[in-house]
């Protein structure tokens, strides 16, 4: 199946002028409900130990919820001053904070069915403990910025396609592909090396930028000039024992995300927009302890490999019953957002509560992403998408509101800002109303989209 067409990109060469201020578990950020923790976890794996003592963290420190990013890691909201050594110790226990000087560069997504459903595929789950293992322990390591992205796909193609830094595809044969950045070829490497071969990278990756001196954060904000060279790339790991061999023009793979399903291997639920409350969280942590633990995935879903259908636990019925989707066909599904009101001071609009008012009557196949400014925080990777981003407050005489119930809320939103829509890059027209344009811009086929003025609601 072929790559979908990208979405545009935001992302060019810039010249840093500041440190990377990415947030994580010792570094937290202060926001509008309070401060925020980021808590990286390589391949999005939990245990159902390790989800429970984050439940129990959100009610003691924070505001109860708990978050999932694009990055399959989970951050805690509303964190009251004075809490970050107490909460750096109960990670610690955890073993969710191995190495402090290291916490924010342990970004690393995987396949997140590797290992449950194909056992025609290699499990990337080991390899990517032990870049982790790797990456903790590497000084040099330590100078990657907390937007660097790993990903480790076993063949399929889904976390492949959400433009990481460093791709690791695995390859019949005992190989594995390694691709610097966007760039359409890639080396082979001994699929033992992988872990190896992808820290090279990324150590390849900090000389470019520091004789590029632009401080760049990602591999595609390096200079023309500095760009990664796959002879390079060759040359380092023949220095550490790895033999690889240039692959030009590959043909990159691509799988759309595993759906909410309560049947196989692996059932995979969808908490609303990202957010889990404690409770929730304690649900799946149950669930997961009854079967091979959980995987927070980077859409914003949670994995629970070898969950009991019925014995000794109704998993699904459980799920269903604490509000998360374990089947598909939802509203909620492809349907994300970012902080907005009353979070972020930047956001322009109550985007969560924007989305629930209209996510029931606003379906189709291209995901959507609500946000509340220009920044578009936690925006999809890799694939078309609808882009709805607020504008501000919108005019006494715009359009009247929607209306009607929706998942999750009561009624239409009375923020009365506006939106602008936009698909592959190119504005949507407007509608009568926000979930109707939504409707046609989530229905878009192709990347021609004729031009439009701001859709207020």
């Amino acid at each position: 199946m072929p790559q979908p067409p990208s979405a545009a990109s935001r992302d060019e060469p810039v010249i840093r002028d500041r440190g990377d201020a990415c947030p994580g578990a010792l570094r937290l950020h202060a926001a509008d409900d309070g401060l925020l923790a980021r808590i990286r976890i390589p391949g999005g794996e939990l245990t159902g130990e390790q989800a429970a003592l984050l439940a129990g963290a959100a009610d003691r420190f924070g505001d109860g919820r708990l978050e999932l990013t694009s990055r399959g890691n989970v951050q805690l909201r509303g964190l009251a001053d004075g809490c970050g050594a107490q909460l750096a110790e109960l990670l610690d226990t955890a073993g969710l904070l191995p190495a402090p000087g290291h916490e924010r560069i342990r970004n690393i997504v995987a396949t997140p069915l590797s290992g449950c459903d194909d056992p025609t595929r290699p499990d990337v789950l080991p390899w990517v403990r032990e870049l982790d293992r790797l990456l903790c322990a590497n000084a040099r390591a330590a100078a990657l910025s907390g937007r660097f992205l790993f990903a480790f796909d076993d063949g399929r193609g889904d976390v492949a396609a959400l433009r990481p830094d460093v791709t690791v595809l695995a390859q019949g044969g005992g190989r594995a592909l390694v691709r610097l950045g966007p760039a359409a070829d890639a080396v082979s490497v001994p699929a033992q090396d992988a872990p190896a071969a992808a820290l090279a990278a990324a150590e390849l990756f900090l000389d470019a930028a520091d004789a590029a001196g632009t401080r760049a954060w990602r591999v595609r904000e390096l200079p023309a000039e500095h760009t990664l060279c796959e002879r390079e790339f060759v040359r380092l790991l023949a220095e550490r024992g790895i033999t690889g061999r240039p692959v030009t023009a590959v043909q990159w793979p691509y799988a759309p995300p595993p759906a909410p399903r309560a049947t196989g291997a692996a059932l995979c639920a969808l908490p609303p927009l990202g957010r889990l409350g404690s409770g929730q969280l304690r649900t799946l942590a149950r669930i997961a302890r009854q079967g091979r633990g959980m995987r927070i995935t980077p859409w914003r879903t949670v994995v629970l490999p070898g969950a009991p259908l019925l014995r000794p636990v109704d998993a699904p019925a459980l799920l269903t019953a604490a509000g998360l989707v374990v089947t598909p066909g939802s509203p909620w599904q492809g349907v994300t957002a970012c902080t907005g009101r009353p979070g972020c001071a930047k956001a322009l609009a109550d985007v969560r509560a924007d989305a629930a008012a209209v996510a029931d009557r606003a379906a189709g196949p291209l995901p959507v992403h609500w946000s509340g400014c220009e920044r578009r925080c936690g925006h999809p990777q890799g694939t078309a998408w609808v882009d709805l981003v607020a504008t501000g407050p919108a005019p006494a005489t715009g359009p009247a509101p929607a209306t009607g119930p929706a998942p999750g809320a009561g009624s239409a939103p009375a923020t009365g800002s506006g939106y602008r829509l936009s698909v592959h890059g190119r504005p949507v027209p407007p509608g009568p109303d926000l979930a109707s344009a939504l409707t046609a811009a989530r229905h878009t086929p192709s990347e021609a989209a004729p031009s439009a003025d701001a859709v207020k609601k």
